[in-house]
């Protein structure tokens, strides 16, 4: 091993649309050549095969491991997605498939669970509200709807620790894990046991948490993906809020101390360790419904030009982007896709357009929910779905009425897994001192701002309508 490569760190970031891998050095800084991507089409990703995404990791860090000769003794950190749920028996085979964050079918039972607890207790413990995304709700229907299946689990588990699992033999799960499942108690840092076992679940067959940030045994950092990709982006306290789209889209501060004494409806709070919280939003639709458009309408290779030469909100279209169903910030579970307002004259750029504003509408929500914990601060974007869209950028821009940051780091997540498990090693002291370079800054246009506010009210007075009633 060259002296490059001594001592420098395994990152790994397992997204919904690929995985990628990567190797950085002691200072944070991503060693040249040392990185490789494998993408996956998105042909659905509610529920996956987890033993087919354990082989693609394998195989990603085989392609970048070979050259390098890089061995699993040295610290590895893995960033993965939030939510997700499996069961396995007593030999660690997979009892259900994987269930992601977008799968939508536990709808009955998670209004079982707005009728059985008082949802803004359970909200103000574990940090999550009622929605089939969380493992109160998949848990519940999997008991109802597939009992062989639960019966014969052993233990519970997401992506992370089953991928832990088969690669250190090991099931214990990070705060930052755990921390995002609806069963995680954000201020005592362990499993609530009063809301756990009032589920029928023991706890016994959730994973043991880390008494650390790092499983010392491997010298495994594991961190969810949204936290990771604050760090990587530079938002590690409250001067600056990171907005993310990938697949989905994001609004998310992160701060070392304490969860907020009171957390608006609306946003969820998690950990990114055991001193980190990270409180946001979330939006089930972004990249992925622009690409679904994109392919759905057969646009032209002319896009991004005829997008940015049209006027803000002038197709006379409101879209709800629900088309993979609502988090934040109704949380509701009947919220469905649609477009409103089409006629004859109506071209497919216009749609795509009036797209990209009704998800810039609803980080707007979830802006004005943050500025309760993080008041006048930065906004700093990040996610490949905005590296290629500069109009999407100005949008954003224009619809919150305040300057938007694009990042340098175009992998944040898997940075940030990286400068994480250098903290929790001590090799970097003070993740707020290591800089973060910005590509652009975007001003907003208050006239198109004032217009936007217009397309703003006109889709929530809709989403309250249909939804709300």
């Amino acid at each position: 091993m060259s002296d490059e490569l001594h001592g420098s760190v395994l990152s790994v970031d397992v997204g919904t649309s690929g995985v990628r891998a990567a190797l950085f050095d002691e200072a944070g800084n991503q060693i040249e050549g040392a990185q490789t991507v494998t993408r996956r089409e998105l042909t659905g990703f509610a529920e996956l095969d987890p033993d087919a995404l354990v082989a693609e990791v394998s195989k990603t860090l085989d392609q970048l491991c070979g050259p390098f000769g890089y061995t699993k003794h040295g610290t590895i950190a893995v960033s993965a997605f939030w939510h997700s749920l499996l069961g396995v028996d007593e030999k660690g085979a997979p009892t259900t498939p994987l269930l992601t964050w977008a799968d939508t079918r536990a709808v009955q039972a998670t209004k079982e669970l707005r009728t059985e607890f008082d949802e803004r207790e359970i909200h103000a413990r574990t940090g999550c509200r009622f929605h089939p995304s969380y493992w109160p709700a998949k848990l519940r229907w999997l008991k109802t709807e597939h009992p062989e299946q639960f019966n014969a689990t052993r233990q519970w588990l997401g992506f992370a620790e089953y991928l832990c699992l088969q690669l250190f033999g090991k099931t214990t799960a990070s705060v930052s894990m755990a921390s995002a499942t609806g069963l995680f108690d954000q201020r005592a840092c362990d499993w609530d046991r009063r809301f756990v076992e009032t589920l029928g679940v023991s706890l016994d067959q959730l994973p043991r948490i880390y008494t650390d940030n790092t499983d010392e045994a491997n010298s495994v950092v594991v961190v969810g993906d949204g936290a990771a990709n604050n760090i990587g982006g530079g938002c590690t306290t409250k001067d600056n809020i990171a907005l993310m789209i990938g697949t989905s889209g994001a609004m998310r501060v992160s701060f070392v101390g304490d969860p907020p004494e009171k957390l608006p409806a609306s946003l969820w709070s998690y950990r990114a360790s055991r001193e980190r919280v990270v409180v946001g939003g979330a939006l089930s639709d972004g990249g992925g419904l622009l690409q679904w458009l994109v392919h759905s309408l057969n646009t032209g290779n002319e896009l991004h030009q005829q997008l940015a030469a049209l006027e803000p909100d002038a197709h006379g279209l409101t879209i709800l982007p629900f088309w993979s169903g609502e988090r934040s910030t109704g949380w509701s579970t009947e919220a469905r896709g649609g477009i409103f307002g089409l006629s004859q004259q109506t071209n497919p750029v216009e749609i795509i357009r009036a797209a990209l504003e009704s998800i810039a509408y609803r980080f707007a929500l979830i802006a004005e929910a943050l500025d309760e914990i993080a008041p006048g601060a930065n906004i700093i974007a990040t996610g490949n779905a905005l590296r290629s869209s500069p109009v999407w950028l100005q949008i954003i821009a224009d619809v919150l009425g305040r300057p938007v940051m694009f990042g340098g780091t175009p992998e944040a997540s898997i940075r940030g897994a990286a400068l994480l498990a250098l903290e929790a090693v001590g090799k970097i002291v003070n993740l707020d001192a290591v800089p973060v370079s910005i590509d652009e800054v975007f001003e907003p246009d208050m006239q198109r701002h004032a217009r936007y506010r217009e397309g703003l009210a006109r889709q929530q007075e809709l989403y309250e309508r249909l939804f709300k009633a």
